[in-house]
């Protein structure tokens, strides 16, 4: 049989390809890449989670099956941060469960909502889990745009009145993978009212709430009064602890939805492994110094990153959130897109750095840059790219095929 499944006919090609098999060959060949691509820290985990992890696997009963859902003081701990941390009170035993990352969460919960054909507006461009979780489950997505401001909530109108059948989810993702744009309390208050009219879900990725650089933290959706009845927001450890293979995520929120979420996963997993689950705990409940040291690493290889590449003569948004840099690709460079423009920074430049398209066909005029190098590491990629750009010999060639399509992948991750 020669005809491809259904589900796989919806996911592009794998855009991210093109690059990552440049990067590898040019690692090969023995070239000194400086890797700016994927979002996966490079920080290990604060030693007392894993001396935590290390405590509770020396337990054999901790190696039997787990709980889907968490386990009850790993429910409890997050509804104690959100206590915390946004004023927001969860019940632990109906609005929070468990995931194997805010990904997985996501995947599975568009699984338990979708029914064929629906639509659902996701942000364009965004982490490709947003809207690759529901094409995967059978929705139509349609693309709104992705920045949080007026322009976003008169989209939203029109899609109430234009879409059949009517929008059945929003997705809000802030600080943003991958604009890195962050959204205040007035604006989720707006996005909650009209939600509410209109009787639309919200999925909330709050992933990098504790990544952010100004004097106000992030807000959590939930903090809208009212939001509960419609909304369920996403976190995760993987950044906030350097825990991104830890695999440790939580949905929190609309009981009914936390309930649909937690049904899924009964048939899909058994959990985490206990031990990571105790360690997240841990992590949850522990001292939070390892937060503010991580927050001020970022600050400083953002500032570190943009104020050189700006001296380089490539300028481009200091994000106030996140760990990525969204970067509109120098003018003499845009006819390129960003798949030709990536190849060739990493041809030129020694510097990977991820497609915009990867993450909709409206990111195709920027780059993403992942924070995950050293001050050292990103001061040799400044120096690299200013050459590149300085060069008089250069010319804003192609050095490939173009990408013709869109793609999601996990290169894109975290």
């Amino acid at each position: 049989m020669t005809q491809e499944f259904h589900r796989i006919r919806r996911m592009p090609p794998y855009v991210f390809a093109e690059v990552n098999q440049a990067k590898a060959a040019a690692r090969a060949g023995g070239e000194d890449i400086i890797d700016l691509g994927m979002g996966n820290p490079d920080t290990g985990t604060p030693p007392h989670i894993v001396a935590k992890l290390v405590e509770a696997v020396q337990d054999p009963r901790t190696h039997r099956y787990s709980s889907s859902k968490g386990i009850p003081g790993l429910r409890r701990a997050l509804a104690g941060y959100y206590a915390r941390r946004f004023g927001v009170p969860l019940d632990p035993e109906t609005e929070v469960v468990a995931t194997l990352g805010s990904k997985e969460g996501l995947a599975n919960l568009a699984a338990a909502i979708t029914s064929p054909g629906d639509t659902i507006l996701v942000p364009n461009p965004s982490y490709p889990i947003h809207q690759f979780g529901f094409i995967i489950a059978g929705a139509s997505v349609r693309s709104i745009p992705a920045s949080p401001d007026d322009g976003m909530l008169e989209a939203l109108e029109r899609a109430v009145r234009h879409s059949v059948p009517k929008p059945t989810a929003l997705i809000v993702n802030f600080p943003s993978n991958p604009t890195a744009y962050c959204a205040d309390l007035a604006f989720y208050r707006d996005v909650v009212a009209l939600c509410r009219k209109h009787d639309i879900f919200i999925l909330s990725d709050l992933a990098y709430a504790e990544i952010y650089f100004g004097d106000a933290p992030p807000p959590s959706l939930l903090q809208v009064p009212g939001a509960k009845e419609i909304a369920v927001e996403f976190t995760s450890l993987s950044k906030t602890y350097s825990m991104p293979g830890w695999r440790m995520g939580f949905a929190a929120g609309n009981a009914r939805l936390i309930a649909a979420l937690a049904r899924m996963k009964s048939y899909l997993d058994y959990g985490a492994f206990t031990p990571i689950q105790v360690a997240a705990t841990a992590a949850l409940n522990g001292p939070q110094d390892c937060v503010a040291e991580m927050r001020a690493l970022y600050r400083e290889r953002r500032d570190v990153l943009v104020r050189g590449l700006a001296q380089a003569g490539w300028d481009m948004p200091s994000p106030e959130g996140s760990m990525f840099a969204w970067a509109p690709i120098p003018p003499r460079y845009a006819h390129l897109g960003s798949v030709e423009f990536s190849k060739l920074l990493l041809a030129r430049a020694k510097v990977a750095v991820a497609p915009g398209i990867g993450f909709g066909e409206h990111g195709d005029t920027h780059v993403r840059i992942a924070l995950v190098e050293n001050t050292q590491r990103l001061r040799q990629a400044v120096r690299n790219v200013r050459a590149f750009l300085g060069s008089d010999s250069n010319r804003a060639e192609s050095v490939g095929p173009e990408a013709a399509t869109v793609v999601s992948t996990e290169a894109a991750a975290v």
